[in-house]
């Protein structure tokens, strides 16, 4: 446990940091606790989040095929777009707000509140939404609130956790969230048949679990803080960050835009894939099966690499291996369309994207610039990770109509591979 700190000098500390720091040096100390019960409680959390990012693979396809099976794909395509873009604009938006929020209870915390409150609401909307326009208004809140909560919660890294502990932290995180997704996906095919009481049991988590992490681990003050004047430049700023100035952080950007594009164009399509490509009738019924597949890669992957890129002082080379392995995996269905190809691919990779995601998110916080705007700048480099949400079902519906399902492959594969090129000209991170 850590020993707490005066008030008044907990928020000088705070305040200096924001206001010198980089992402490559160490916070000050918890307000109170310590970073071992930091990283048990962001495994709820990131776990909860995670398994509403699921909700888009299982109930939205499904009540969208209800509605209007004859332009499911279509339909699909405009909801994941529409919301898409709309998490888009506003993760950097919600990471510029949180790095400019002076609050007792810190910069982070008041966001992730209100977002997770925003969120239950617009499911509550999903739940009863009778168009596909409905779907598409109400999926877009969802998204757009989601960033709210997402953009200071992935602050609390380079936030809170000193260096040497950040591959553990990133590790748990990423176990939270790849175990989010399939126990999402699990929650959600259970219910599809009971659409409406999935949307229901999804807001509810994301109210009661989020609300009980921000009690139980508070931030620092942030009402002594510096905040400089917002001009409209430095608002056109918000989406971005100088290539020039700061070329890892470029790297680090492309990489992950390049590689989730390629993931997104496959998952993404996974329920029409595995029902069209595949032959299987209700793929709501072997959805949980491959989570389940996919989950054993998950933890293996995440709980060797973060700890181990601790140990080395290295991430590159993790990094690099997973977006290698994620692309090995996409060869097996597109040579072997079956029930056992497809667990086969999400076998290995979920032990490659759960490598990646554990070091790549020690890796990201690494390069950010500035402590004055974590949030801002973690929100930029998380348009790496939406804009494939937005671009992917029109990249994979291209690519459908011209070459039909089997086209998604190759083209994953490539992308996977341009991602792995794009970490070695990173110089600030071995």
């Amino acid at each position: 446990m850590t020993t707490p700190l005066p008030e008044s000098a907990a928020a000088d500390l705070e305040a200096a940091f924001i206001d010198a720091a980089d992402g490559n040096e160490d916070p000050p100390p918890l307000v109170r606790g310590s970073i071992n019960r930091l990283i048990r409680w962001v495994f709820p959390a990131g776990l909860v989040i995670a398994m509403i990012s699921a909700i888009p693979g299982v109930l939205v396809p499904f009540q969208i095929e209800l509605m209007d099976p004859a332009n499911k794909e279509f339909n699909l395509a405009l909801v994941l777009s529409v919301s898409g873009a709309g998490s888009l604009i506003a993760g950097p938006i919600a990471g510029q707000i949180s790095d400019r929020t002076r609050s007792r209870f810190g910069r982070r915390t008041p966001w992730i509140v209100l977002g997770s409150l925003v969120v239950a609401l617009a499911l509550v909307g999903m739940a009863f939404a009778g168009s596909v326009w409905g779907i598409t208004i109400a999926w877009f809140f969802v998204q757009v609130a989601m960033a709210f909560v997402q953009g200071p919660f992935s602050a609390i890294l380079p936030d809170r956790v000193p260096l040497h502990r950040r591959g553990t932290f990133a590790a748990v995180s990423g176990i939270a969230l790849m175990t989010g997704a399939v126990v999402g996906s699990i929650v959600a095919a259970a219910l599809t048949d009971s659409y409406r009481v999935g949307y229901m049991v999804f807001a509810a988590l994301a109210v009661g679990v989020l609300l009980l992490f921000v009690a139980f681990n508070p931030d620092h003050s942030s009402r002594e803080i510096h905040i400089d004047k917002l001009g409209w430049m430095d608002f056109v700023r918000t989406f971005w960050v100088n290539p020039i100035k700061h070329p890892d952080f470029f790297w680090a950007f492309t990489a992950r835009l390049v590689l989730f594009t390629g993931y997104n164009m496959v998952i993404g399509y996974q329920f029409y894939v595995l029902s069209d490509y595949i032959g299987i009738k209700r793929p709501q019924d072997f959805i949980p099966l491959f989570g389940f597949i996919g989950l054993v890669g998950i933890i293996l992957g995440t709980v060797v690499s973060g700890p181990l890129s601790d140990r080395f002082g290295r991430r590159k080379p993790f990094v690099f291996g997973a977006s290698v392995a994620m692309a090995l995996a996409l060869f097996v269905p597109w040579f072997w369309p079956t029930i056992v190809g497809w667990g086969v691919m999400f076998a290995i990779l979920a032990l490659g994207f759960g490598m990646y995601v554990a070091v790549d998110t020690a890796l990201m916080s690494q390069v950010l610039p500035s402590a004055k705007s974590f949030g801002k700048d973690l929100g930029v480099i998380n348009i790496a990770a939406s804009l494939p949400a937005t671009i992917g079902p029109v990249a994979s519906g291209i690519v459908i109509a011209i070459f039909g399902y089997v086209g998604l492959f190759p083209v994953a594969i490539v992308l996977s591979l341009l991602g792995a090129v794009a970490i070695w000209p990173i110089k600030s991170v071995r």
